[in-house]
């Protein structure tokens, strides 16, 4: 194995191959230095479900008449779109809660973390919430849709 290449040790077998690997190569060289990543990445389906809960919470704000200037304070009546959710809400919150501003740095159980987060902020403060998209609902075009189950 090359030394960028990464390893997943997701069972026992594949922990003692890293461990094995790394003291061979310390025998060697002398000298290491490891990087651990905690978790899986965001999926897919995550991200696509990212995409459909900015979209619906910009329709939902947009509809509440919670314009940018509303809810950021801005200077000029601005609607919101899925895009300027995901720059201006989701990502800050991202960053504070688990200290990383891009969403393909979450991984798997963190997205939830920063959705509860922001949902309870925009209801708390706007009284708009939006139920974050579950798998298996898919609106007309065939992506993910919002869960109906919570109420907005």
């Amino acid at each position: 194995m090359q030394s960028n290449e990464p390893w997943t040790i997701n069972s026992k077998e594949s922990l003692n191959e890293f461990i094995e690997h790394v003291t061979e190569v310390y025998s060697l060289k002398h000298y290491l230095t490891v990087n651990l990543t905690i978790g899986k990445k965001r999926t897919n389906t995550q991200n696509n479900a990212l995409q459909v809960y900015c979209r619906e919470l910009a329709t939902a704000l947009n509809d509440a008449g919670l314009d940018m200037k509303r809810t950021l304070k801005a200077e000029v009546e601005i609607p919101w779109t899925q895009d300027l959710v995901r720059e201006h809400l989701w990502k800050p919150i991202q960053e504070y809660v688990i200290g990383k501003r891009s969403t393909t740095e979450a991984n798997t159980f963190q997205y939830s973390e920063v959705y509860d987060v922001l949902n309870r902020n925009m209801a708390e403060k706007f009284g708009v919430s939006v139920p974050f998209p579950s798998r298996g609902q898919d609106d007309d075009s065939g992506n993910i849709q919002a869960d109906s189950r919570t109420s907005g």
